[in-house]
């Protein structure tokens, strides 16, 4: 059951990662009010900008790290299981 939950949020927080491109660019473009950051959810090196353990974008450590976040449209963070719209402690090396 376990390994059935990661796969299926493994997928959707590919999908969003997908679809959170074009946002990512609209919000560098300066529309950022209707972005959030939604932190732990990110793949290993997908992240949109640093974390508490590193200092560049694509550089986090593990997949759902917890104080990676990726841009998205806000509403969606809330309704993905596992994210968070706050950071938390990186886990340990």
């Amino acid at each position: 059951m376990k390994d059935t939950n990661t796969i299926v949020i493994t997928a959707l927080a590919s999908i969003i990662s997908l679809g959170a491109l074009g946002t990512q660019s609209s919000a560098l473009a300066g529309e950022k009010k209707n972005v959030e950051k939604c932190y732990g959810i990110a793949k290993t090196g997908q992240n949109d900008c640093k974390t508490l353990s590193n200092a560049c974008a694509g550089h986090s450590l593990q997949d759902g790290q917890k104080d990676a976040f990726i841009a998205l449209p806000k509403g969606t963070c809330e309704r993905i299981v596992g994210a968070s719209l706050e950071a938390a402690a990186a886990a340990p090396k």
